[in-house]
């Protein structure tokens, strides 16, 4: 059997995708529950780590700590990479030495590059272009809270980045609406709105566009690498703040969602976290149990 990856949520079937749901929710009981579950023991994770984080890298540790396994950091200064050794010299050698490789950096080629040379499944933990981990943790809490997400409304609201676009890709594979709110300029990728013409559509006003969504969700107007650029940002997403109020022009049950970091006062306002319709933490708990679903599918027996 071919080694899998899972650098976007295109990599799995959809029918695929919706078994690691509903698995990582059994998982997430199961661990409530203090039942022991150890499918990767004596296996061990490489996480190669070019950007900073605090959810991707406790989460995938806890994991394969829970899962009976262990993991090994590498960052930059810890690895030839950071040195200049081609990415597919070391690719070859890591998937030699570990079971399983996870990557967040920051061009996707890289991470593709990786995966071309690799014996070991290679997992992306974020790219400046997906964040497909993000999306198997935010459509979990959306099952948690109100069943499957096919055939419901989803609103994105601010910068078309690395998370819109696993949206997007996520609206192909589960099978929901998805409207894009960002001001001109900073829409997702062209050819990623073309291929889902029909199920995905783009929206400059922020009330007609949360209009009946069932989920609304935002991320920062300056992501990691684009701090530079953030007075010009927040002029032109002043309009595309979520709050309450914008919440308000949702669906009676709709939810809010923010992958987090969060800035209070930018692209959400100071109370919305705390909004009874934020399921943020469920959110950024649930990074653990998804992963932990999509590691025992990549690697366990």
């Amino acid at each position: 059997m071919s080694t899998r990856h899972f650098l976007t949520l295109l990599d799995l079937e959809a029918e695929e995708l919706g078994y690691l749901i509903q698995r990582a929710i059994e998982l997430k009981t199961m661990l409530r529950q203090g039942r022991r579950h150890e499918p990767l023991r004596n296996q061990t994770l490489g996480m190669i780590f070019e950007k900073s984080s605090t959810r991707t890298r406790v989460s995938f540790e806890v994991a394969m700590t829970q899962f009976g396994g262990a993991s090994v950091f590498l960052s930059p200064r810890d690895t030839q990479l950071g040195r200049g050794e081609p990415v597919e010299d070391s690719a070859r050698v890591l998937s030699r030495m570990v079971d399983g490789v996870m990557i967040r950096t920051f061009s996707h080629e890289t991470l593709e590059t990786f995966a071309k040379h690799s014996s070991v499944p290679v997992i992306n933990a974020l790219t400046d272009e997906f964040h497909p981990c993000q999306l198997l943790a935010d459509i979990q809490t959306f099952t948690e809270h109100r069943g499957s997400i096919r055939g419901r409304k989803v609103t994105w609201v601010g910068d078309g980045n690395n998370v819109c676009h696993s949206w997007i890709n996520a609206a192909r594979q589960f099978d929901f609406e998805l409207v894009v709110c960002a001001p001109e300029g900073f829409d997702p990728r062209a050819d990623l709105l073309e291929r889902e013409r029909g199920r995905v559509q783009v929206e400059r006003d922020p009330e007609r566009a949360v209009k009946d969504a069932s989920l609304v969700v935002t991320d920062v107007w300056a992501s990691m690498g684009q701090e530079d650029e953030q007075a010009r940002r927040a002029s032109a997403f002043r309009d595309y703040q979520v709050s309450p109020a914008l919440m308000d022009q949702a669906a009676d049950d709709a939810l809010f969602m923010h992958c987090l970091p969060a800035h209070r006062g930018e692209e959400i306002s100071e109370d919305m976290l705390e909004d009874p319709r934020s399921v943020v933490w469920d959110e950024a708990e649930n990074r653990l149990h998804a992963q932990k679903a999509l590691l025992e599918f990549l690697m366990g027996s």
